[in-house]
C-alpha cells in the first residue's frame, strides 16, 4: 500500500490514471489556495471572505495530508537509506522545506508577523506544478550544468556593485550627505544603475559622480548579459546534444565496441572513411573520460573505443 501511494504521488506516469488524477488534483488545489489568498486582500470582496477562508482551510488540510504521506513513503524516495535517514533527507530537501513552509502559516496566522509573512512563501508551492513538466527539468539540468559559470558571473557582479557603491559614496557624500549617508546607500544606487532600473530617488549631481554613473551603466549592461549568455549557450548545447543523440542512435538493434590499437588500420582515419571501408556506422567515440558524438569529419585515435552498429558487421561477415 505504501509503495502504491508513493507511485501515485511521486512517479508521473501518464498511463496510470490515479497518478495522473493526483497530479491534476494537486495542481488545482495549489492554484485554488493561491487564488483564495489573493482574493482575501480585496476589500470589495469582504462579503464573501468566509468562502475564501474555507477554501484556504480545505486546501491546507490537503497539503498536510500529502506532507504526512510523503514522510511515510520517504524510504521509497531514498531507497539506499534507512527509513529514519530517508525521512530526514525528505524533510531537508527542497520539496520538503517548501511543503513545510506552506503548512506553517495555517497554524500561526494570528501570531507574530514573521509567521504571517510565511503565507507569501505558499506561492512557491507552484514550483511543484512546473516540476512535473519536461521543460522545467530541462531548465534545472542547464542551470545545474552551468552553475560554476553562473556563480562566477554573479561574483563579478557583486564585486562591481561593491566597488561602484564605495566610489559613488566617495564622490557624492560631501555634496549629498542625506542621499548618500553611508556605503549602503551607494549599494542601493549601484544596484538600480547596474540593472538599468534607475528609480531616480538617488542620483549623482557632481561631475565625478555622473562620469562614474556613465561608466557603471555601461558595465552593468555587460555584467547582466554574462549570465544571460551562459544560460542561453547552455540551452543551445542541451538541445544540440538531444538532436544529435536522436539522429545518431535511432533504431540501433545491435551495438558493439571496437578498441583502436596501434596495429589497427583504423587509427588516424575519419569516421566517414571507416564507414566507406568497412560498411559500419560509428555512433559514439569513448576517448579517455570523454564521450564524443561521431561526425563524418571526426578523426579516430589510438586508444579510442568505437561504439558501432555490430549488426551490419555480422551481416557483412555472413556474406
Amino acid at each position: 500500500m505504501r509503495r502504491r501511494i508513493f507511485e501515485i504521488m511521486e512517479i508521473n506516469n501518464k498511463d496510470d490514471l490515479p497518478s495522473t488524477m493526483f497530479d491534476i488534483g494537486l495542481a488545482v488545489t495549489i492554484i485554488l489556495n493561491i487564488v483564495a489568498m489573493f482574493c482575501e486582500t480585496f476589500s470589495s470582496l469582504k462579503d464573501i471572505k468566509p468562502v475564501f477562508t474555507a477554501i484556504e482551510n480545505i486546501t491546507v488540510i490537503i497539503f498536510i495530508i500529502e506532507y504526512v504521506l510523503r514522510i511515510i513513503t520517504a524510504d521509497f524516495l531514498f531507497p539506499d537509506k534507512s527509513k529514519g535517514k530517508a525521512v530526514v533527507c525528505f524533510l531537508i530537501s527542497f520539496d520538503g522545506i517548501i511543503e513545510l513552509l506552506t503548512i506553517l502559516p495555517f497554524f500561526y496566522l494570528s501570531g507574530f508577523i514573521v509567521f504571517r509573512m510565511l503565507r507569501v512563501v505558499r506561492i512557491f508551492h507552484l514550483f511543484r506544478i512546473n516540476s512535473q513538466s519536461d521543460s522545467f527539468n530541462v531548465i534545472k539540468s542547464v542551470l545545474f550544468e552551468k552553475k560554476n559559470q553562473i556563480i562566477s558571473s554573479v561574483f563579478i557582479i557583486v564585486i562591481l556593485m561593491m566597488a561602484s557603491s564605495l566610489g559613488i559614496y566617495s564622490a557624492e557624500h560631501n555634496t549629498q550627505p542625506e542621499a548618500f549617508k553611508n556605503a549602503f546607500s551607494g549599494i542601493w544606487w549601484s544596484v538600480s544603475a547596474m540593472l538599468t532600473v534607475g528609480y531616480g530617488d538617488i542620483y549623482p549631481i557632481t561631475v565625478a559622480g555622473r562620469i562614474m554613473a556613465i561608466i557603471i551603466a555601461f558595465l552593468g549592461v555587460g555584467a547582466v548579459a554574462i549570465p544571460t549568455g551562459i544560460i542561453s549557450a547552455g540551452f543551445v548545447e542541451y538541445y544540440t546534444k538531444e538532436q544529435n543523440s536522436d539522429k545518431k542512435l535511432h533504431d540501433i538493434e545491435r551495438v558493439g565496441e571496437v578498441l583502436v590499437t596501434e596495429e589497427s588500420s583504423l587509427s588516424g582515419k575519419t569516421v566517414l572513411e571507416i564507414k566507406k571501408e568497412h560498411g559500419s556506422n560509428i555512433y559514439l567515440i569513448l576517448r579517455d573520460d570523454l564521450t564524443l558524438i561521431a561526425t563524418d569529419n571526426t578523426s579516430v585515435q589510438t586508444g579510442d573505443i568505437l561504439i558501432i552498429d555490430s549488426d551490419k558487421v555480422i551481416k557483412k561477415k555472413r556474406k
